[in-house]
């Protein structure tokens, strides 16, 4: 009876030897990711962003802090917020994406590498400023506006703030989000062609 498991148990480990190997030699070779890919480059459209702090709320661990003060330049509608502080605490998040899921302005999107690693605990926090200055490559996580125009996060283009909404940018003209939103000559052509 024991030799007869003992026999089985090879048999298994001699067809799994004429297998070909499903693992590559990385960092030579790569597998392909998804576009849906949920990684640890974020990407922040500060135009987009109110500062209403969704998705701190919603994070499950706490990772996200945001600290924000009236901006006094639109008090007859509400007023809007200043960002003062946006830190993201990577090396505490598991990438569920429940703060891209709460942002109800489409300015928070999973990011698409996995290569950040640092020796100090420190330094896996993304401020504001990395997020502002980062390569916009956003994930289509919860994004069907993105996936549905084939967007390929690894190849692609980067997209700026009004490529990425699920809302048209007639919504964003009024300035209702984004305290950076600035007008420029493309930007007014660009309004007066879709009025026509």
């Amino acid at each position: 009876m024991y030799g007869l498991a003992m026999a089985k148990g090879l048999m298994v480990t001699l067809k799994n030897l004429t297998k070909k190997p499903t693992t590559v030699q990385y960092p030579e070779e790569r597998v392909k990711q998804h576009p849906r890919f949920r990684g640890e480059e974020f990407v922040w459209y500060e135009e987009r962003c109110t500062g209403c702090a969704s998705c701190a709320k919603y994070c499950p661990l706490g990772i996200i802090k945001i600290v924000t003060s009236p901006s006094e330049t639109a008090p007859k509608q509400g007023d809007k917020y200043r960002l003062e502080v946006f830190d993201i605490e990577i090396q505490r998040c598991m990438f569920c994406g429940l703060c891209v899921e709460a942002c109800p302005y489409d300015c928070l999107f999973m990011g698409s590498g996995f290569e950040q690693g640092k020796y100090s605990r420190k330094d896996m926090v993304l401020h504001v400023e990395d997020l502002r200055q980062a390569d916009k490559h956003p994930s289509t996580f919860f994004r069907p506006q993105l996936e549905a125009s084939g967007y390929d996060p690894r190849g692609g283009r980067p997209l700026n703030w009004r490529e990425v909404g699920r809302e048209s940018w007639r919504w964003h003209q009024q300035e209702k989000s984004g305290l950076r939103l600035e007008h420029s000559p493309v930007d007014t052509a660009g309004s007066q062609q879709e009025s026509n």
